[in-house]
């Protein structure tokens, strides 16, 4: 076995990277921007690079221009840094269901010659751990040539599959750098009306997915009152925290990992990072399994929630892109939409805003924009709240989809929804 490289520079740790690799990025909160500043630089002296990679954090360096003919990104979530280049026609998007791209790298469909990645310390038994972003890094790094890790102090120990023996890097490089952190969003009138209406839907006892942002924190803070709700969840936010600290979520009545909260990555506050670090209370795995909706369905009553950009009235949903233009991904919305609807007890949930742009458009809409992407499917759809209200469209004919999503429209739009209803559709209400 080669010795591992420890190296005084990222820049000499990134300098393994040769010409015509494919490159893994750790993602979300994990992004070891070190090391990509450090690759941005190396980029330009190298050739038909392609970097693979989920939503990543604090990575502009890596969108120079000076680079489009040196590195590709190949992206399978876009982010606010590669979505600009997408526009430009200068990256790739790939729409995959997330609990996918494990499978893709296993089988060799898509070759990782590199895994670059940020690490906890070891600890004495030589064990790093990818900490607060598991997701699809953990596939990666097991089938790469070669791992690029950047240790980090600040980065939490954590608890699943995220555990990496140190003398399988090929090269480290050691720096305290902080974590990004995204501070809970301030809930507006609208947000608290639409996380009331979720609650409605949710009892003692569920098992919740949810994701990040002012809605799901939104749900968490009018579900105080509960008992025993458990979470398996592709990611979560400070939103949880309240919830675990005053006892409403134990996990207790989960079938599967009881006890135990479960998920794939986490991003928020410096407090949210803390609560993960060495607590065997989380476990951060795979997204493969955490996503699979034969895995998901196993637990009773789960409540996925999810949200959307844009609900036709056959219940069509678009959540990765604005009419042609690429926003952000496929991720594990349908996973967990799927998943939910067969789960014992199961409620599937897309919850959004009615309007967009300062209530100038309405998000329920008699058609997609043309060239929007059906993320969920008319026929997975189940409930789609507003802060109007709830629309259950399961067993619903397009008459009455059309008519209960009208119903939870913003009024300023409920009559041209109902007019192009007709002309469209050929459907009076």
């Amino acid at each position: 076995m080669m010795s591992v490289k420890v190296c005084d520079t990222a820049l000499e740790a990134i300098s393994a990277i040769d010409d015509n690799e494919f490159i893994w990025t750790h993602s979300m909160a994990a992004t070891p921007r070190i090391l990509l500043n450090a690759l941005a630089i190396h980029a330009k002296s190298r050739q038909n690079l392609t970097l693979l990679q989920l939503h990543t954090e604090r990575s502009e360096a890596l969108a120079a221009p000076e680079l489009f003919h040196h590195l590709r990104h190949r992206c399978y979530f876009s982010s606010t840094s590669t979505r600009p280049l997408m526009a430009l026609g200068e990256a790739d998007y790939v729409p995959m269901f997330l609990s996918e791209l494990p499978k893709l790298f296993n089988s060799g469909e898509q070759p990782v010659d590199t895994a670059v990645i940020q690490v906890s310390p070891p600890d004495k038994h030589g064990m790093c751990t990818m900490g607060i972003s598991v997701e699809a890094t953990n596939a990666a790094c097991l089938v790469a040539k070669k791992i690029i890790a950047h240790i980090n102090p600040n980065m939490p120990k954590t608890h699943g599959d995220g555990f990496i023996s140190y003398d399988r890097f090929h090269s480290v490089y050691w720096q305290e750098d902080e974590l990004p952190v995204h501070p809970q969003e301030n809930f507006d009138e609208i947000t608290q009306a639409i996380g009331k209406n979720v609650a409605k839907l949710i009892n003692d006892g569920d098992c919740l997915q949810m994701g990040i942002g002012a809605i799901p924190d939104a749900v968490l803070a009018c579900l105080t009152d509960r008992k025993d709700l458990g979470v398996h969840t592709e990611m979560f936010s400070d939103g949880l925290l309240e919830l675990v600290d005053t006892g409403v979520i134990t996990n207790r009545m989960k079938r599967i990992h009881p006890g135990k909260i479960v998920t794939g990555f986490a991003v928020g506050t410096q407090k949210l990072y803390d609560f993960v670090d060495d607590n065997p209370q989380v476990v951060f795995l795979d997204i493969e399994y955490v996503n699979d909706t034969s895995i998901i369905k196993r637990n009773d009553n789960v409540a996925a929630i999810n949200s959307a950009l844009q609900v036709d009235l056959s219940g069509q949903v678009c959540a990765d892109s604005i009419g042609t233009s690429i926003y952000s991904g496929v991720g594990g919305q349908m996973d967990f939409i799927r998943g939910a609807s067969l789960s014992k007890g199961g409620k599937a949930v897309i919850a959004l805003p009615s309007t967009a742009k300062h209530g100038q458009l309405s998000r329920i809409v008699t058609t997609l924009d043309s060239g929007a992407g059906v993320v969920t499917t008319r026929a997975h759809v189940q409930y789609i709240v507003t802060e109007y209200g709830i629309a259950n469209l399961r067993n619903k004919s397009l008459k009455e989809r059309a008519k209960a999503l009208i119903e939870i429209a913003h009024p300023d739009f409920r009559d041209e929804l109902t007019e192009s209803c007709h002309k469209i559709w050929g459907i009076n209400l």
